[in-house]
């Protein structure tokens, strides 16, 4: 992914970015970091073409994204499996459960019956099965307890041969720990 002079507010007067650039390569983790308000989640929606930048370019592989709130990413009243099945192929997906400790028979359950910490499984789990060559990951592990963000974050990191992942996180450990360059907002 590459942006380069990125320019974008909601008004003319009170600018989010100004001239901002960002260069991402396969095999990077890039940490964005900053207090509410600063614009992380904003980027995230001109990166994925929800929003319209004033000026600057925005260049980027196929990706997928891991929003932080995984109760609104998935449909209520379909299962899991069939919701993943709509989007990805489901080669490899048993594999993928596996390493995130997430049961398989989860999977044919709606999303209201999951706890947040499964769902958001599920959600990483459609991510990375829709095979991006860019992960956009919105706080992927905030709902997660220490164990499995661990697992998670490991399985993120095994992706690296053939993806780049653009993280937003609250964690500053996290993001020292796992990321090639953290970019303050």
């Amino acid at each position: 992914m590459k942006i380069e002079d990125l320019t974008f507010g909601y008004s003319e007067e009170k600018l989010l970015y100004r001239n901002f650039s960002l260069t991402l390569y396969a095999g990077e983790i890039v940490t964005i970091l900053g207090p509410s308000g600063s614009g992380k989640s904003t980027l995230f929606e001109l990166i994925a073409g929800n929003l319209k930048p004033m000026a600057g370019v925005i260049e980027k592989a196929p990706f997928s994204q891991v929003f932080q709130d995984p109760y609104s990413s998935f449909h209520p009243t379909y299962t899991i499996e069939n919701q993943i099945a709509d989007v990805a192929p489901l080669e490899g997906m048993n594999e993928l459960c596996e390493q995130m400790g997430f049961a398989r028979e989860l999977l044919e359950k709606r999303p209201h019956e999951l706890s947040g910490g499964q769902l958001q499984r599920a959600s990483i789990l459609r991510a990375l099965l829709m095979k991006p060559r860019l992960l956009l990951a919105d706080e992927p592990t905030s709902a997660l307890d220490n164990l499995i963000q661990l697992d998670v974050m490991r399985l993120l990191l095994e992706t690296l041969d053939r993806v780049g992942i653009l993280m937003i996180t609250h964690d500053r450990d996290l993001a020292k720990w796992c990321s090639d360059r953290v970019v303050e907002l």
